[in-house]
């Protein structure tokens, strides 16, 4: 049976009501729901509507303020320091995205370290937000400690997600967004709800075996750095991860690593933080600030198209740029609506309830 779909206009319309009803002021719900339904439209759909329950319940538990005061800490003309307020990090990134693109504007660059925040959505939003500027965008932030570094069975990291996006110029934008491990968490809870089992090299057992069980994370288990093993490169992931925990949180004054408190609700926040929140790490950088960004936005053209035309292995028809499949899934989903999973449906159903709506 295939699964009900919906209108965008009809998600973001409910969206919106709950964020209201969990006391957003009305700009601050605005832009919740735009982050959120984002990923829905481009085919996130691990961090897209069906996370609404999510941040509803970190609020009811008090780990999230409704109407934060989110405010800059500390800042030199290119960098800066903002405190979320234990906000929703739907709010609190976008917020912090501005500053670093404002002050790109300034001098050239922006660089933003966040604490007291929570999940921010998909990252690729707030790297994205940077474009229309003709600046490039990064975004990152770190996550509840579901991953084991290489050689450990300890979860000490996040998924720990990157996005970058590059403006060109005919073409659309280069906009990487990936999580440091070799598939996000979201991704194991829509194996979860379609009852599937995860491929190898997604997830290890709590004593560091391989497993297909997408619950291991539930069992004591852990989610794997971007390469699986070491032979790989999952050396190289938590690498990566590392940086994006450091950039994030040691940078910020947020807490790292497994201090980081969780989103997930089989997890209970640790009892020492280290820091405040959650971080994330934002950045705008103005082509012209390097060269001319009409050259800059051409070159990229150049780029873009001549990957379009790689000759492909047997069996593929292209090579994919990185945005590509999003962009095309926005563009379809916009027209023919947003397909949720029965789950998720019964989900948004009982939380519809709860603040005597209807979905």
């Amino acid at each position: 049976m295939n699964d009900p779909i919906y209108r965008y206009e009809y998600l973001e319309e409910f969206a919106l009501a709950i964020f209201e009803k969990i006391g957003c002021p009305s700009q601050q719900a605005v832009q919740a729901t735009d982050v959120l339904l984002k990923a829905d439209l481009r085919g996130i759909d691990s961090h897209g509507i069906a996370r609404l329950s999510g941040y509803v319940r970190l609020w009811k538990k008090n780990r999230v303020n409704s109407s934060p005061d989110i405010r800059v800490l500390h800042e030199s003309p290119s960098t800066a320091v903002v405190d979320g307020d234990a906000g929703l990090g739907l709010v609190v990134a976008p917020y912090a995205m501005e500053i670093a693109i404002e002050k790109a504007r300034k001098v050239g660059t922006g660089w933003v370290a966040v604490n007291n925040s929570n999940h921010f959505g998909i990252a690729g939003y707030h790297a994205m937000m940077a474009l229309p500027h003709d600046m490039i965008g990064v975004a990152m932030t770190n996550a509840s400690p579901l991953v084991a570094p290489t050689f450990s069975v300890e979860r000490l990291l996040g998924t720990n997600p990157i996005a970058v996006a590059i403006p060109a110029d005919k073409q659309p934008a280069f906009v990487a967004d990936f999580a440091t491990t070799t598939a996000a968490n979201g991704k194991l809870e829509i194996l979860q709800r379609k009852n599937q089992a995860a491929p190898l090299g997604w997830v290890q057992t709590r004593n560091g075996k391989s497993s297909t069980d997408p619950n291991e994370a539930k069992m004591g288990g852990a989610l794997i750095p971007l390469g699986s093993d070491r032979e790989h490169g999952s050396h190289k992931g938590f690498c990566l991860g590392a940086w994006v925990d450091i950039f994030s949180s040691v940078l910020s004054g947020a807490n790292y690593g497994p201090w980081v408190p969780p989103f997930v609700s089989f997890l209970d926040p640790p009892s020492d933080p280290v820091g405040k929140g959650i971080g994330h790490f934002l950045g705008a950088m103005r082509v012209d600030a390097f060269r001319p960004a009409a050259e800059f936005k051409t070159n990229m053209d150049t780029w873009i198209s001549r990957f379009r035309i790689a000759r492909t292995v047997e069996g593929e028809d292209r090579v994919v740029i990185p945005g590509d499949p999003e962009r095309e899934m926005e563009e379809l989903r916009r027209m023919e609506g947003i397909p949720l999973n029965p789950q998720v449906v019964e989900d948004l159903k009982a939380l519809a309830a709860n603040f005597n709506l209807v979905f």
